[in-house]
């Protein structure tokens, strides 16, 4: 099993947005929605200094789309025992 948490080291005590559950029903997909919305919430308005967000490993395109949006991954993380895998990604954001 691998360990609740990541390794933090780097990322300092900053404040951190926490994406969760971007969804987009069917109709809606491949017409740049989801980037919008995206682009909505990591707007300039926000004051964190990154961006976070967990997804399942054995979504590989799902990852891929939050890596062409700026995300790295930084580790894994298996929150409870009977959840699955996730990649920890995060996205520095630009301030100043």
């Amino acid at each position: 099993m691998l360990e609740r948490g990541f390794d933090r080291t780097g990322y300092g005590d900053a404040p951190s947005f926490a994406l969760s559950e971007l969804m987009v029903l069917p109709p809606w997909r491949k017409q740049g929605v989801s980037t919008r919305l995206h682009e909505a919430l990591i707007g300039a308005c926000r004051q964190e200094a990154r961006s976070t967000l967990l997804v399942d490993v054995t979504h590989p395109k799902v990852v891929r789309l939050y890596e062409s949006w700026g995300y790295g991954k930084v580790g894994e993380q298996k929150p409870f025992e009977d959840s699955p895998v996730f990649a920890v990604m995060v996205k520095e954001l630009a301030r100043g």
